[in-house]
């Protein structure tokens, strides 16, 4: 039987494709090279209970506020506390974080107001 098996990207259009390449690896280490940033379970550092999640929202949903477009990503890092950090340095603050059973979040808005979800997961208990 054919099935799903996982999420193979995300794809989003730029007014400015230099500029939020740059924005990305300034950031967040995030280096986009022509094809965008390819990662494998390994770059995942295989992160106990890392996953991806592929799930959708009502239309009138708020939690992509502040950011007005359709849509918004999660992206998983090793270290939330240095991530921020790294964001600080940057000029970049969370609008919100939290802390779950499942790990540790924080929300950043990028240079073209498209939400980002970083998530350090923690490992089942």
């Amino acid at each position: 039987m054919a099935k799903v098996l996982g999420i193979g990207g995300v794809f989003f259009k730029s007014t400015d494709l230099s500029a939020l390449k740059a924005w990305y690896l300034r950031v967040l280490g995030l280096e986009i090279g022509e094809w965008g940033a390819f990662f494998t379970p390994d770059a995942l550092g295989a992160k106990p209970g890392s996953g991806t999640v592929f799930s959708p929202f009502p239309s009138d949903t708020d939690y992509f506020a502040p950011g007005d477009k359709d849509f918004m990503f999660n992206l998983i890092v090793d270290d939330i506390d240095a991530m921020l950090a790294r964001c600080a340095r940057e000029g970049v603050q969370p609008i919100k974080t939290q802390d779950e059973s499942y790990g540790r979040f924080a929300h950043i808005m990028d240079l073209e107001g498209r939400k980002i979800e970083l998530w350090e997961p923690k490992a089942p208990s």
